[in-house]
């Protein structure tokens, strides 16, 4: 016992009754980094840190700063429990917002946010049309809200707790970002260890002209603590002893010092001294570590209703009106709704009542029996039913955890329905999903709700495998209409995944058996059925599928799913050189008036495109894709935008249109979040753009990922592309044998769905490598198979194709005229497609020929030759051509040697970070070895890899092999 000491009673006025700090402890720095940030704007600021850490205190101040008086703060969070309600923070935070827009001048887009933010309706302009795709709806919603938001500025939009968001939020989140609004700063908080992938790639590399901040809160340390504890106790100082057995026992979390202090304080157990504050019996008392023990411990020495009431504020979780809580509680005295406010636990709101922080909110639920918890789920779930607009997310919650899974299940069945009534498809499906893992439905209402997941789960990036749970439904005996939708939903989450290509092809065939009433399904099925993806399965037989689904093609009514259908038949009969995709291209310009105005007239202008490119129809390829981009409803942006770029890039490549190429490509594999096929077709046009000199061996490591996962997803129409790339790097390494060898199966897929208009563009490599590997015959049978094969096809590539392959050939036997012609001949045939890149190799085979001929017109032919190459930004290919000038003896002008595949050069330090993390190195450790700080390290590498064109550190690591 400390001598002199004097008790303090527990209800003394004044700071000793205090439980939070009066002022911010240990955050100074962090504080003006945030300000600094949120004062610049466009910017966004991210501030990370564990529960407990002080992430809303720091809010909080950021708010009181004078800097930021001129500026509307818009605050919003993120709840545990989900509503079917997309952007709830973001409607929290701009619902209360009509005044500051009256007399905005906004545009008729903001007139869709009529149905989400009601409260709005008197300042916003009347609602445009509705549009027919959910994605386009969902995106004139954000466009919407970009433009709101400019005109609330300058402002401040703070949305808490990120990693609880739902993914429309994220979505929205990122969009915004991408979109930098002049006077709006972003300040997101999240939970490090809890975020999802998706957030913390949202905020990872904002536009360059947005600023960016990243806060990562740390535990206080000993000397905070001391100086938190003394602020909270209202006193000059606390014992170094005291404040170090704090620090211990809170892990240097300010919410717990808080909690430790208030249960202490209670307990009696705070003694003062000498105008100081020390422990009483430091080894007798037993404080509990973290905050669990330490809130239950404070709720159990309120008086009885009120500790009721806190208890039901912990299980309802959210904040909420007082009125539920009160329900919800009882309909408690008064006096227990004060004692509960006045245990510093709860926090009043705009007349929300809830918890101040979550932590203590489950510290409190766990502490309650689960017997009395079930009974307090089920008052919960009565008192929210009585608010006018009942939040089903809530209810159907407290259903569950009440034990009453009948009523659950209607609960959340309406929640998904809602869900997906406002375009939250992730959120309906996540609720069905659940609802079919979890509850005792009838075999036809299990059903039902199987074929509403099946169609949601089609929207939903990441994809979810819910594949099983269509399987089981189907176990059931079950109306014809619905087997047959539920196996056509089957079949078409097996095409998304490309998994199991026989299963799909079963479960589509015995789809059709049942569709006899939904002839629009049924030739989808027939399409997909016919699609050249499926080893083993003969073109014969996919054909007669595709002339079963254009004979069905006058039943089915629905424009979008016409179109669908007649842009998947043209872009099969395209690849495969059947001259009906010319009208049925004509077709699908007529229907849609020559735009691409909605999703799915986006969606069948890129198929028909795509396939039109891989068989040489460069320029028709691109017209294409140019349409759907430049006519495309501005609500389309997103999700359709990517579609088309993505198949952008390889026409492009295919063209010999580089200029922005890689930059595109770059932006497009940033973005993380395409489907599998998209992110292929980027993948393929980063790895052929990639070669280097004295790099190939990364470059063809890339090649070998990208046309194994081509085959193993049956996309056999890409796989000339990469293949011809790989051939001709793995001849310059003297890997003849073993190119010819790995490519075999790659080169047989192709020819045995006999798609020869695409695989023609592998010939030229093939030739060269056969002949390479003194195969000469081979190389001339393969020559005369193709020029067999696409006898009356529709091939643009065959002539120059062939035609360069005959000058291999003719080159191969020294017949170096009659090869220069052929090749001469075939440079001009590339040219007129047009195909730049192929035309300048074939131009640099005939400039050697007639090198070695002895002919002087080979030197103009190689001075365009490098002059292309420079221009592409082909290094590779423009250094082999300066050798065999200076091998030769031919003078060529000097060009400034292209930049590389991945950007610009790297600057020193970015070379220096990087060659230390291919061996291995941490970025700690490359800091300490370079004197940097861990994000200077992190800042030069990211850096370095975008330009080098590595996405992970493996591939830095082959980099540099």
């Amino acid at each position: 016992m400390v001598k002199d000491a004097q008790l303090v009673p527990v209800n003394e006025s004044g700071a000793p009754g205090r439980t939070v700090s009066p002022v911010l402890v240990g955050r100074d720095r962090e504080l003006e980094r945030l300000v600094a940030a949120v004062a610049a704007t466009p910017s966004v600021s991210v501030v990370e840190g564990e529960a407990g850490i002080g992430k809303s205190r720091l809010l909080a101040e950021l708010a009181a700063r004078p800097e930021l008086a001129d500026r509307r703060l818009l605050s919003g969070g993120c709840g545990q429990i989900r509503e079917p309600f997309p952007l709830g923070p973001i409607v929290e935070a701009m619902r209360g917002r009509a005044a500051d827009l009256t007399g905005a001048a906004l545009s008729p887009v903001a007139g869709a946010l009529r149905g989400l933010l009601p409260e709005l309706e008197a300042v916003l302009p009347e609602p445009p049309p509705p549009l027919e795709n959910r994605a386009a709806e969902r995106h004139r919603l954000f466009r919407g809200l970009v433009e709101v938001l400019a005109a609330l500025g300058p402002a401040v939009l703070v949305v808490e707790d990120l990693h609880w968001a739902d993914e429309q939020t994220v979505e929205f989140l990122g969009y915004l970002l991408g979109t930098p609004q002049g006077e709006l700063s972003v300040v997101l908080t999240y939970r490090g260890d809890e975020a999802a992938a998706a957030v913390r790639a949202m905020t990872a590399r904002p536009p360059d002209s947005v600023r960016h901040e990243h806060l990562a809160l740390a535990p206080l340390d000993t000397a905070q603590t001391r100086v938190l504890a003394a602020a909270i106790l209202g006193v000059d100082e606390v014992t170094e002893e005291f404040a170090e057995h704090l620090r211990a026992r809170a892990s240097g979390l300010p919410l717990a010092v808080q909690e430790l202090l208030a249960l202490l304080r209670t307990r009696g157990a705070l003694i003062k001294w000498e105008g100081g504050w020390a422990r009483r019996a430091l080894d007798a008392l037993d404080v509990p570590v973290g905050v669990r023990a330490l809130v239950q411990e404070r709720v159990s020495r309120l008086p009885a209703e009120a500790r009721a009431v806190v208890e039901t504020a912990a299980v309802l979780q959210l904040a909420v009106p007082v009125s539920v809580l009160a329900h919800a509680a009882g309909r408690p005295e008064p006096e227990a709704m004060d004692g509960a406010l006045d245990s510093g636990l709860l926090a009043e709101r705009e007349g929300t009542v809830g918890f101040r922080h979550v932590l203590a909110a489950q510290a409190v639920y766990e502490a309650i029996p689960v017997g009395r918890r079930r009974a307090m789920h089920a008052a919960a779930a009565a008192a929210v039913q009585g608010l006018r607009q009942v939040p089903l997310g809530q209810m159907a919650h407290h259903l569950r955890q009440s034990g009453r899974t009948p009523e659950w299940a209607d609960a959340a069945a309406r929640a998904a329905e809602q869900a997906a009534a406002l375009g939250d498809e992730a959120e309906a499906a996540r609720l069905l999903e659940d609802l079919l893992r979890n509850a005792e439905l009838d075999p036809v209402r299990r059903a039902q709700f199987t074929v509403r997941l099946g169609w949601a789960a089609l929207q939903v990036l990441p994809f979810p495998q819910v594949r099983e749970l269509i399987t089981e439904a189907l176990r059931s005996e079950l109306p014809a209409a619905l087997r047959g939708e539920l196996r056509f939903l089957s079949g078409m989450h097996s095409e998304v995944t490309r998994d199991d290509p026989t299963r799909r092809n079963s479960v589509l065939a015995g789809a059709i058996e049942d569709l006899g009433d939904r002839p629009d399904l049924a030739a989808w099925a027939l399409v997909l059925l016919g699609l050249p993806v499926v080893p083993g399965v003969s073109p014969e037989e996919e054909r007669g599928r595709l002339d079963h689904a254009l004979a069905l093609l006058p039943a089915v009514e629905d424009r979008a799913m016409r179109l669908l259908i007649l842009g998947k038949l043209a872009m099969v009969f395209v690849v495969m050189g059947d001259a009906r995709w010319v009208d049925l291209t004509e077709r699908v310009r007529a229907e849609t008036g020559a735009r691409a105005r909605d999703h799915q007239e986006v969606n069948a202008y890129c198929s028909i495109a795509e396939d039109a490119g891989y068989a040489g129809h460069h320029d028709l390829a691109r017209s294409l894709l140019e349409t759907a981009l430049d006519t495309a409803d501005p609500d389309l942006q997103g999700v359709s935008e990517q579609r088309a770029r993505a198949r952008l890039t390889v026409v492009d490549y295919c063209r010999g249109s580089w200029g922005g190429l890689r930059p595109m490509v770059d932006a497009l594999r940033r973005q993380g979040d395409a489907r599998p096929h998209e992110s292929l077709i980027v993948d393929t046009v980063a790895a052929c753009l990639a070669p280097a000199p004295g790099r190939l061996d990364l470059a063809l490591d890339v090649l070998r990922d990208v046309v194994g996962r081509a085959f193993a997803r049956g996309d056999f129409d890409l796989l000339p592309v990469p293949v011809s790339m790989l051939l001709r790097l793995a001849v310059a390494r003297g890997e003849h044998d073993a190119a010819i060898a790995e490519t075999a199966a790659a080169v047989h897929a192709w020819e045995s769905k006999e798609m020869w208009p695409a695989g023609v563009r592998a010939v030229p490599a093939l030739v060269e490598t056969l002949l390479a590997a003194g195969r000469g015959d081979d190389a001339a049978e393969l020559v005369d198979r193709y020029e067999a094969r696409l006898r009356g096809l529709d091939a643009p590539l065959a002539v120059p194709a062939l035609g360069q392959a005959r000058g291999l050939l003719q080159a191969a036997d020294q017949r170096w005229a009659e090869a220069a012609r052929s090749l001469t001949a075939a440079a001009e045939g590339f040219r007129a497609l047009p195909a730049a890149y192929d035309a300048a190799q074939a131009d640099e085979r005939a400039a050697a020929c007639l090198l070695r001929a002895g002919d002087p017109a080979a030197g103009p032919i190689l001075q365009v030759v490098t002059t292309v190459y420079a221009e592409l930004g082909a290094r590779w290919d423009l250094d082999r051509a300066n050798l065999l000038g200076r091998t030769w003896g031919v003078r060529l002008p000097q060009l400034a040697q292209p930049r590389e595949a991945g950007g610009s050069a790297l600057s020193s330090r970015q070379e220096q970070v990087a060659r230390l993390a291919a061996t291995g190195l941490t970025n700690q450790e490359i800091a300490k070895e370079m004197f940097l700080s861990p994000k200077t390290v992190d800042k030069h590498l990211s850096a370095a890899m975008r330009k080098i064109g590595a996405r992970s550190r493996t591939e830095l690591a082959l980099f540099y092999r």
